[in-house]
């Protein structure tokens, strides 16, 4: 049935989206896995898998946009919202700086929140830059598109200015966030105040043209159909044949509980994503993103043991260690507490491939020894 994608897989040659269509419905999930893994082996052929040492900052849960997948944020005037002090942000990162040590770049701050409008451009100038200049250590990998083009609006400049400007102030890479599905009738239904597509890729097209490298993600399972995925890869793999700025691309599925989506049956899907659906995902998009460079493991939606079995899939990195996680556990998921730096290494050599550190534009970082009853603790 796909004898024929298969003969283009193992000759290189790039697929279309016709033939992704047909990967999609084919039912050996198998025979998926075996294309993806030789994709990947050729990409990374050595037996590695990448990982990074980071923590996740959520510097506030404010936001007006009150997107229905979404049950983290909460609305300006909420007794419940939040904007974190920069002594709290130091506290967090003095934490992640105790543990993955202070060799320049070699710890990743991903840095995001709600689109709260009392946050001007000033503000994140200032946060950027404090932190940049106490922790040379520290890559800082922030603030989604979506947040991007809000701060734009808000301070009247254009996005180039103001990638320019959060650049200038320390910020080093862009993550992924905010692309859910890329096409706007899909954004209407589960968050019409959002940005549009293709304001989504152009903040990608700018931080590219200046120089800077940033992740794309996708958000599947919610509303979205088959051919909506694809139209999401194809725009992805076009705009990395233009700038080449993509470092890698993260899958994960929607989060259904406590989300005004779920509560509607009659708009999403009705049930979560399975880990079958999962490695399904993975398998295409690695088959299908053929000049993404890397696929990396969603084992925050997906927990360790499905993360451990994507290896065999298309996947070459687990990661970040992820010290802190806010988002996805407010929707009633939560594996954080179960990934240790030991508990990753561990799943990372079990399934046949030697653990590496990186940094975030992945290059290698020589791992920092663990004390050693911390990493006993960790491994057991």
């Amino acid at each position: 049935m796909i004898a024929s994608i298969a003969e283009k897989v193992y000759s290189g040659e790039r697929l279309s989206p016709e033939d992704a269509c047909r990967l999609w419905a084919h039912p050996d999930l198998t025979e998926l896995g075996m294309l993806a893994d030789h994709v990947r082996q050729r990409l990374h052929p050595e037996r590695v898998v990448t990982y990074n040492v980071g923590r996740n900052i959520n510097y506030t849960n404010v936001c007006w946009v009150k997107c229905d997948f979404c049950a983290f944020y909460r609305q300006p005037g909420s007794p419940e919202g939040y904007v974190l002090s920069q002594e709290e942000i130091f506290a967090k990162i003095d934490e992640l700086v105790g543990f993955g040590g202070e060799e320049p770049k070699s710890c990743e701050i991903l840095m995001q929140g709600g689109l709260n409008p009392r946050l001007r451009l000033d503000y994140y100038e200032e946060l950027l830059g404090a932190i940049r200049d106490r922790y040379p250590m520290v890559q800082l990998h922030c603030l989604s598109a979506t947040e991007i083009i809000y701060i734009a609006h808000l301070s009247r400049l254009s996005l180039g200015e103001t990638v320019a400007r959060l650049r200038q102030a320390g910020l080093d890479s862009i993550p992924g966030a905010g692309a859910e599905i890329l096409d706007d009738g899909v954004r209407d239904i589960i968050g019409f105040r959002k940005d549009r597509t293709e304001e989504w890729l152009e903040v990608h097209r700018v931080a590219h043209g200046l120089g800077m490298r940033t992740t794309a993600t996708m958000m599947y399972g919610h509303v979205e159909t088959i051919e909506h995925r694809l139209q999401h890869l194809q725009l992805l793999r076009q705009l990395q044949d233009q700038t080449g700025g993509f470092t890698a691309f993260i899958t994960w599925s929607f989060q259904p509980d406590h989300t005004d989506l779920a509560a509607d049956p009659g708009r999403w899907l009705g049930r979560k994503a399975t880990g079958f659906d999962h490695l399904r995902t993975v398998a295409i998009a690695r088959l299908f993103l053929d000049n993404f460079p890397h696929l990396q493991a969603s084992w925050v939606t997906q927990g360790p043991k499905i993360a451990q079995l994507s290896l065999n899939y298309g996947i070459d990195d687990f990661g970040s260690t992820m010290l802190e996680e806010n988002v996805v556990s407010a929707a009633g998921t939560s594996h954080t507490g179960q990934m240790t730096l030991g508990r990753m290494e561990k799943l990372i050599r079990d399934a046949g491939y030697e653990p590496c550190r990186r940094d975030t534009n992945y290059r290698r970082v020589a791992a920092r020894p663990q004390p050693e009853a911390l990493r006993k603790a960790a491994t057991a």
